[in-house]
């Protein structure tokens, strides 16, 4: 395994004062971890240097072509001084089905992992102690070859940042509301939805524009080809109660396997609750709200955890979900989940790693 070098500051930057106002991915710590590629030597010098900006040659390819993944995690203060992290061997696995799909080299998922506890470690006075904040980790790799021509890269750079983090929806756990894209669309199966990449999140940017001006937080995306399926929404994957079946949409390519949806389902199911991963239309899910069947929804990331849904608009129709108020389930499933995640509650899943 390859031996990190550190380069620590010398010039610290002033911790947020107010937990309360720290919002999301606003503040950014003192260091960094980096690393390069280049075709013939691999993945090479590992460092944690102070944080600042990078210099890249105007030709860079991630400007041209887009050659770029990254990943979302979160390291959390237990109320004991343990610092957390929760399963991040699954964040660098789902990073190299990402590296995969884009042409990027495969990382070395364990030596990732412990880059980013000693990164964590370094950085351990940034993480917030006020309920509900943690220290949000940004893995991302990008092309760096100075070329205009597209093909894979033979020089990239990864990195990991550090941001101390409130809520990701100013609403917290009080339910979203959601709106349906109909006219636009962001994956088909045998694309890139299922990877996490910039291109992605650019490809929902109108869409997202259109639902904040009809004062809706984020956008429901359906299937590509016949507009009637659900995916996602932009930065969770989605869960909806009808009758006594929570259902999910399937994984089949175009959306993504979330570690959050993962742990979600395991929970759930550990519960004794009929958790399905299939198809469904949006018309079923309308149906079910008509019919008073559509008991709770909810979004699940790691941004926001658990995320009640409690309005869904379609085209003119408007659902309203649980009288706008969060569910049994929803909210057991975010106490659960961040009670393992903050050290509050026992693992018995095995989910936590303790940043030494």
């Amino acid at each position: 395994m390859q031996e990190i070098r550190v380069e620590l500051t010398k010039n610290p930057k002033q911790k947020p004062t107010d937990e309360s106002k720290l919002g999301f991915g606003k503040i950014f710590t003192d260091h960094m971890f980096m690393m390069n590629y280049d075709e013939g030597e691999g993945w090479h010098d590992p460092r944690i240097v102070p944080y600042g900006p990078i210099s890249l040659d105007p030709a860079a390819m991630c400007l041209h072509y887009g050659q770029e993944v990254f990943e979302g995690m979160k390291a959390y203060r237990a109320k004991d001084g343990r610092v957390l992290l929760f399963r991040p061997e699954k964040n660098m696995a789902r990073l190299n089905v990402s590296n995969e799909r884009l042409c990027i080299p495969l990382i070395d998922e364990a030596f990732c992992v412990e880059a980013i506890k000693k990164l964590v470690e370094i950085e351990k006075d940034w993480i917030p102690t006020m309920d509900g904040t943690s220290l949000y980790l940004r893995p991302f790799i990008f092309a760096v070859d100075p070329h205009i021509g597209v093909h894979p890269a033979k020089q990239l750079i990864f990195m990991v940042l550090c941001s101390p983090v409130g809520a990701y929806y100013p609403e917290g756990l009080n339910p979203v509301k959601i709106y349906v894209e109909q006219n636009y669309v962001r994956a088909v199966r045998g694309g890139m939805g299922f990877t996490k990449t910039a291109g992605n999140y650019a490809a929902s940017l109108k869409a997202q524009d259109e639902a904040e001006k009809q004062h809706y937080t984020q956008v429901l995306w359906l299937d590509g080809v016949e507009r009637k399926y659900i995916e996602e929404v932009g930065t969770m994957n989605v869960f909806f109660v009808i009758g006594d079946e929570i259902v999910t949409p399937a994984l089949q390519g175009s959306i993504l396997s979330g570690i959050t949806r993962m742990s979600s389902i395991e929970l759930l199911r550990s519960w004794g609750y009929n958790v399905t991963e299939r198809k469904l239309s949006i018309e079923e899910v309308a149906q079910a709200a008509d019919q008073g069947l559509l008991k709770e929804a909810f979004g699940t990331g790691t941004a926001a955890v658990v995320s009640p849904i409690g309005e869904l608009k379609w085209g003119d129709k408007i659902m309203n979900i649980n009288n706008g108020e969060i569910g049994p389930i929803s909210q057991k499933l975010y106490d659960d989940l961040t009670g393992i995640q903050w050290g509050n509650l026992p693992d018995n899943m095995g989910w936590t790693v303790e940043v030494k």
